[in-house]
């Protein structure tokens, strides 16, 4: 199977960023769906899709659909995801991927059992700054690292209706915004072995700021900071014993980085040249495993997904941040 035909699930500003990225790199987007006609229509026109779906289930039955992109808010990714799975699609869910490891797990193993990737759509890992990162890294370049440390903040709104604000849509910095250096950490140090968070709430009850550090193997140290009601630098930093790698801002959309030595000289500068905003990547990432029947991401596994939604999960846990929806499945 080459050239997979697309299809969007839900209708908001990232599905928007999502198919421009598509129509640059010339993938094949056939299919969108929402919640009311018109929605899909006017999405439908905006970018030349051919078939416009009132449902998510119309989507979902699509025949002409391959592999489908969810976009939904937080809450809504599982339900989502699921329905495109049962009906035989190959899906990337837009990160974070669910609100908990226990809607991961079972989209993971629904996937398994029908033979189809699913895949979240965490685009940084998939940019081509962050892919000669993973290369100098691997390389041993910076020997020991003893350190990563990252932020994600925004100045976006203090407003109780905003999404980021309402627990009821999965709001909080955590999941939509800390996620980014959470991941981040992931990649370059592995699996947290101990965590410890701290938060300041909104008075909804949603994260407005959280800090983590985090241990990994081999003694390293991470740190991160994430908030919705105020803007940082948004930078990054590895830190080896041999060199660092300094990430500008934005560090997590295409930019430059420097490898510095310790005594401050620049060994090797990186500047991102590319089209659009680059959340094509992923997708040509998809289109690759799915084409070579490996249906285990390399870039970002599956299973490596689960495990970062629980350490969301011991965040939350220890910051005091439930969703409502968890209150439900609890009954």
């Amino acid at each position: 199977m080459t050239g997979l035909r697309w299809g969007i699930l839900a209708t908001g500003g990232i599905a928007h960023a999502f198919a421009s990225d598509l129509r640059t790199a010339k993938l094949d987007l056939v299919a969108v769906g929402s919640r009311t006609q018109a929605s899909a229509d006017a999405f439908a026109a905006e970018f030349g899709i051919p078939h416009a779906h009132a449902t998510y289930e119309a989507l979902a039955t699509n025949p002409d659909v391959d592999i489908v992109y969810v976009s939904t808010p937080h809450p809504m990714h599982y339900e989502a995801a699921k329905l495109a799975l049962e009906h035989g699609k190959h899906v990337l869910v837009e990160k974070a991927f669910t609100v908990n490891r226990a809607e991961a797990e079972d989209l993971q193993r629904i996937a398994a059992e029908r033979g189809l990737l699913v895949m979240e759509a965490m685009w940084t890992r998939y940019l081509p700054h962050m892919v000669r990162i993973r290369e100098i890294v691997d390389a041993g370049a910076l020997g020991e690292i003893r350190a990563v440390t990252a932020d994600h903040t925004q100045l976006i709104s203090s407003d109780p209706a905003h999404r980021l604000n309402s627990l009821e849509l999965g709001g909080g910095a955590l999941l939509d915004l800390g996620i980014y250096p959470i991941s981040f950490i992931w990649d370059v140090l592995g699996a947290p072995e101990t965590i410890t968070a701290t938060a300041r709430l909104a008075e909804t009850g949603a994260d407005a700021e959280v800090a983590t550090i985090m241990t990994h193997a081999g003694g390293a140290i991470s740190t991160s900071l994430s908030s919705s009601r105020a803007a940082g630098p948004n930078a990054a930093v590895i830190i080896g014993t041999e060199a660092r790698i300094e990430i500008d801002r934005v560090w997590y959309a295409p930019t430059t980085f420097r490898v510095v030595a310790p005594d401050g000289t620049v060994r090797e500068t990186y500047e991102s040249r590319i089209d659009g905003r680059g959340m094509q990547y992923q997708a040509l990432a998809a289109e690759r495993l799915v084409n070579s029947g490996v249906l285990e991401g390399d870039v970002l596994p599956i299973a490596e997904t689960v495990a970062i939604m629980g350490t969301l999960d011991e965040i939350r846990a220890q910051i005091g941040v439930r969703y409502p929806s968890e209150e439900r499945a609890d009954g």
